[in-house]
Parts: structure tokens; sequence; C-alpha cells
């Protein structure tokens, strides 16, 4: 009888060749708006007037008179609390769902998944837009204190972390909950002594999940104040940057120069300086995913998830007599139970129920608790949608206007990450360090449609296509945080599976491509400032574009808080979400080097 034959594995070269429209999206839609942003920030001039090279006067002046650490100290203080949530909250709230057990597990998926999907800055704004008024309801009476300039830097701080604390909390959470899949013993990694908890080993359960929380926990956190530099659609919304500029943000800052004051070069400055710290934080969260060896792989759903399984013996172990192992639940004497492993049977099982009610009970109460902080944070926008009006910024017409750019530009971006996520994680063109390729896309990991607004507004002026239907959709060919995600998953896929490529890496990963294809439809559909920019006719008017000119005509009718996010599009986007919790999301593992994935016994 013959052994069958192993797979052929398709050559390194594919890899570099489905690298190819990455790095052509990336040279095209970052790496030559980036080189024209710069050029523009040493230039005076812009729409009104004619262009002159100045050098770096606008650094000077902008650095000079302190507007640049102003708004930028501002931008840092209104990070301060979604951080917290984000690197607190959320990694105690993972915990408490990982060790509840399954059902109380996905219940909080699906709980954390309403958050994402009807979030919407503008919608969250505008609602606590109506606290101005004389009869403000409730919490949203908090935003008086805007009209005071003493008082306004506070009174949005509280407002951005009560507004965005359940989207933070939920979009933390996951990523913190795969990293709780990781094992405690090492692969490859054998010896009586790792499954004893000896000085130096990861015997005990849980050993292998420190690396990886705290590896998510350092990436999040970057992505968290990477973000958090960008904000603009709560300060345009709620201050415009008053009173008297006191709560000028960097995007506002930006924004003002460039296109209220119409002078290219200082806009240009401020989007070149923010660039290069956002450039800085993705390099750095880059090289943190490649030092620690991350992955992700998608675990088994065919094995019961019955709670903590004991440690099994290495390959090729001798079998030792089992001492009372079924009336007493023991392991077999040469290889005894790690610390904390139940067994199957006998008082050890009965044991592991016990501490699986309290765990349950824990994660319960934990999501309970949740729950009713993200109510009360989110009550000001319920209310505001609850009351709102039917207006044109909730029209058929707005709605083709957001969706339709943002699921197109989703695609292509998403798709072309997608290919490249192949070909660097599936296909490995240089080894074990492949993922090193990474540092190419690495200063744009964080990038937005803000700090290379300037450039791709004067792109689309130059190309006519100022005012059309074209111009809607978001500028990025590449999305960069999807090429990040994917090239992990596709390499946890390739070093974990004894198929062939297409059964082994491309099928398992394709759900997670439509997963984050979505999520970016969502992130583009929630985008102000790219729209604002390149649309002045009402016709053109995205939803969360419509609310902001609602907001300042003169019409006595309430804000159309609901406008961005119709029920329709919510409980469509919900039903995704929730089948991708369910289906794929909470059978991802994160590991790094040194931790391999639980089994699918254990994730209970």
């Amino acid at each position: 009888m013959t052994s069958p034959t192993p797979p052929q594995a398709p050559s390194p070269a594919l890899g570099w060749l489905l690298a190819v429209p990455a790095l052509f999206g990336t040279l095209i839609s970052l790496v030559l708006p980036t080189a024209q942003t710069i050029w523009l920030s040493l230039q005076r001039g812009g729409v009104l007037r004619e262009s002159t090279y100045v050098g770096f006067a606008n650094y000077g002046k902008l650095l000079g008179d302190g507007e640049f650490w102003r708004a930028a100290w501002f931008t840092l203080s209104l990070v301060a609390v979604p951080l917290l949530v984000a690197v607190v909250v959320a990694p105690l709230l993972a915990v408490a769902l990982d060790r509840a057990g399954t059902w109380p597990r996905r219940a909080g998926r699906i709980v954390l998944s309403l958050a994402i999907v009807t979030f919407s800055p503008v919608g969250v704004a505008a609602a606590w837009m109506r606290g101005l008024a004389p009869d403000a309801p409730g919490l949203a009476g908090l935003a008086e204190g805007l009209r005071d300039p003493a008082t306004a830097p506070g009174t949005l701080r509280l407002i951005v972390a009560a507004g965005t604390f359940g989207v933070v909390c939920a979009l933390a959470v996951m990523a913190f909950l795969p990293a709780l899949r990781a094992g405690s013993v090492p692969q490859g990694f054998s010896g009586a002594s790792s499954f004893t908890g000896a000085p130096g080993s990861s015997g005990a359960p849980g050993g292998g999940v420190a690396p990886g929380m705290l590896v998510v926990g350092v990436v999040v956190a970057i992505a968290t104040v990477a973000v958090g530099l960008q904000t603009f659609s709560f300060g345009l919304v709620l201050t415009r940057g008053g009173p008297e500029r006191s709560t000028e943000t960097l995007a506002g800052l930006q924004y003002d120069s460039a296109f209220r004051m119409a002078e290219f070069g200082p806009g240009a400055s401020v989007a070149t300086l923010t660039g290069v710290i956002l450039g800085v934080l993705g390099i750095v969260a880059t090289v943190v995913a490649a030092a620690s060896r991350l992955s992700i792989t998608v675990t088994s759903r065919t094995a019961p998830e019955s709670g903590p399984t004991p440690l099994a013996a290495p390959a090729g172990a001798p079998t030792a007599p089992a001492v009372g192992s079924t009336a007493q639940g023991t392991a077999p004497a040469a290889w005894p139970v790690a610390p904390g492993a139940a067994s199957a049977a006998g008082p050890v099982a009965g044991a592991g129920r016990g501490a699986g009610s309290v765990g349950m009970a824990v994660g319960i109460v934990a999501l309970v608790v949740f729950l009713a902080v993200a109510l009360v944070c989110a009550w000001p926008w319920i209310d505001g949608v609850l009351a709102s009006p039917s207006s044109e910024a909730g029209s058929l017409r707005s709605q083709v206007n957001t969706w339709v750019p943002a699921i197109g530009g989703a695609v292509v971006s998403v798709g072309v990450a997608y290919l490249a996520a192949l070909g660097i994680g599936g296909l490995r063109p240089l080894g074990r360090g492949s993922e090193w390729l990474l540092l190419v896309f690495a200063p744009w990991l964080f990038v937005g449609t803000g700090p290379l607004g300037v450039a791709n507004w004067q792109n689309m002026r130059n190309m006519g296509l100022i005012d059309s239907f074209l111009a809607l959709f978001p500028p990025l060919l590449v999305s960069v945080p999807a090429l990040l995600v994917l090239t992990l998953l596709c390499k946890g896929l390739a070093e974990r599976t004894d198929k062939d490529f297409f059964g082994g890496v491309f099928l398992p990963s394709l759900p997670m491509a439509g997963i984050l294809a979505g999520a970016v439809a969502l992130m583009n559909a929630q985008d102000l400032l790219w729209p604002l920019l390149v649309a002045q006719k009402p016709t053109l008017f995205t939803a969360p574009v419509a609310q902001v000119a609602q907001l300042g005509s003169f019409s006595s009718a309430g804000p159309d808080v609901g406008a961005a996010t119709p029920l329709l599009v919510v409980a469509v986007a919900l039903i995704a979400v929730v089948a991708a919790q369910l289906l794929y999301l909470d059978r991802l593992a994160i590991t790094t080097n040194g931790s391999r994935a639980r089994t699918a016994a254990a994730q209970a």
C-alpha cells in the first residue's frame, strides 16, 4: 500500500504576485497623497490665491504660537477615558465572559454587537445637541456646559466618554476574547515539568494566555490613541472648536485652516504632524505584532464544550497505571494533572462544575453591569432616536449616497488587502519572517481620510470630480488594518493545517474577509469628513452630512438623530454581525510565540 501524496504547496512567488495590488493601491492612495501633503505644507495659498513656496514657515508659526500644542493636548485628553475603558474595563469583561462558559459568552457577544452596529458619531453628537434646548431632557442637559469656555472642554470630554463607551468596550472585548483562547502548553514542548507548574514552565492553565493578552492590550491601546487623535465629528457638531477655541481638536484645526480659511499650507502642516504621530504608532503596533509572532487561527467546533480538560501526555510517552483514576478522577501517575485542570469524572469533575457556576454568575453580573452603564451613557441618543422627526437626512436618496459608496469602497479596500494577506501570511514568500513585510504598510495602519484629506481633495478637484457621486467613494484603495488582521489569520492557518492552501488557508479565512468588509463599510458610512469635503450639493449629501446641515439650518424641528442608523440597516447589520459572532468569531484564537490555541473542549 502506498502512502497518500501530500498536498503540493503553491510557489512562494505567487505570494509576491498576490501582494502587488496592495502595493500598487498603497502607492496610489497612501504614499503619493502623503508626499503631496508634505509638499503642500511647505507652501502658502490654496483655492483663492496662487500657492507660493515658503519652506518650514508654516511649521514655525504653527508650533511657535502654541496652536498645535493646545489642540494636540485637548485631543489627547478626549482619549483618556476611552483608553481606560479599552485597557481596563474591556479585558475584565472579556475574562468574566470567557470564564462564564459558552452561553453567557455568546450572549455577551450579541449584546456587544448591538453597541457596534448602532454607533454613529454624528447621531450621538446630534442627540447631545438637544441638551442645549431650554427643556433639555435628563442626562443630555449636561450639554449646557458647552456654552461656557471654562466648562466646555470638560463637558465635551464627558460627552465623548459617554458616547463612545459602548462601542469602545465592545470592540476591545472582541479583541481580547480570542487572546483568552491561548492554551498553557507551548507548541512542541515536552517534559513533566511543563505539566506540573515547575519554575520557568507554563504549567498553570492560562499561563499561555498572558503573552497574548499583553500583546493585544498594547495594540488595542495604540489603536485607541490613534483613532482618538483623528476625532472630528463630535467637535464639529457640538462646538466647532469653540467657545473661544477652547475645544479645538487636531482634525478641527486642520479643517479650519485648509477649508474654512482656504489656506492649504497651514492645514497640510497640521495633517503632516498628525500623520507623523500616526505613522510612528502604526510602526510600533506592527513591530509588536511581528516580534511577538502574533497569529490568529480558527479552532475546531466538533468537540463538545464541556469545561476545562486535563492536559494530555506528550506524544509517545509510556502509559502509567492510573491510580484511582475512575473513582477519584486523578491523572495517570506518570503525568500529574496541571493545577486547576478538571478530570472527566469523580469529585474533581464536580468541583469543576461548582467553579463553572461561580464563573457563570460572575460573567452574567459583569454583562448586566456593562449593559446598565451602556444604556445610561447611550440614553440621550436613544431618547433622540425615539423623538426624531422624519426628514431629508433619512430619505432614500441620502441612504443611497451613504451606503453605496461605503460598501463599494469596503469591497475594494478589503478585497485588495485580502489578496495581499493570502500572499504574505498564507504563502510566506520570506519564510518564517514574512509578516515583517507588513512594515511596508505600517506607517498608514491607523491613517484615516483626515490626514490625507487636503491632498485627496485637491486631486478630486483637479480631476473635476467635486460634487459628483463618484467623489463620495472613499479614496483609500487598501485597508491596512484589514491587511494586518487577515495576514495574521492566514499565517496562523498556514502554520496549523495539513490541508492544501485552498482548503486550509483560503476557505477558513474567507469569512473573516467578509466580516472585515462589513466593518469597514460601517465605518465608511459613518464618516463625516470626506463626504463633507467633496459634496456641496444637497442631492449628494450622505446621512451624516445631511444631519450636520440640518443642525446648521434655521429650522425649528429637532435633529433627525437616527438618520445615519435607520432601522432596516441596523436590523440587517445586527443579523449579519450576530451570525458572524456565533458561527465564526467565537472560534478565533490569538496566540503568540510559545502558546497554542485551546481545544474546543477547553473553551467553555
